[in-house]
């Protein structure tokens, strides 16, 4: 024979109430506030999915190293900037008349905008985190496969959404 749990004998108002259909945020209310303490929410959290910490670590060191690319660069830029006088035209052997410390330094600027835009993309994506919208596509609302945010953890866009046109990662 099936055993069967009892219910506890003791009911509240707010208990009878609800079972009978009628509003109980009123009377819970009221007996919360007179004296008697709600029940202690005994769920526990929800532990941390494996994937979520793992992709934020990953983040968090790709954020260091784009922050550090970032910060040599500009130093290299503004050393180049400073060792070039000026009317200072330097000749390259293989593409003859050119400031090629001017091109350095473009191109130095250039790799250090791309690392600091690396290192806001990451910004967002550890929002999102914190948000609770990791991992879904900021255009259709579909969630982005584990596969493409392995590869890329700042991922914005389903591989579908990314595929029908250039614009975000």
């Amino acid at each position: 024979m099936p055993k069967t749990s009892k219910a506890p004998a003791t009911t509240d108002k707010a208990t009878t109430r609800a079972a009978a259909g009628g509003k109980t945020g009123t009377t819970r209310a009221k007996a919360v506030g007179k004296g008697t303490t709600a029940p202690a929410d005994t769920t526990p959290a929800p532990a941390p999915d494996r994937f979520l910490v793992e992709q934020r670590a990953e983040l968090v060191t790709e954020r260091a190293a784009y922050v550090e690319q970032a910060e040599s660069l500009r130093i290299d830029a503004e050393q180049l900037a400073q060792d070039m006088e000026p009317g200072d035209i330097q000749f390259d052997e293989e593409s003859g008349e050119g400031d090629t410390l001017n091109v350095e330094r473009e191109r130095d600027l250039a790799l250090s905008a791309q690392a600091r835009a690396a290192v806001d993309e990451i910004d967002r994506a550890l929002a999102k985190m914190d948000a609770g919208t990791y991992g879904v596509c900021e255009r259709c609302g579909n969630p982005i496969p584990k596969a493409r945010l392995k590869v890329l953890p700042y991922a914005s866009l389903c591989v579908a959404c990314k595929s029908g046109g250039l614009s975000r990662r």
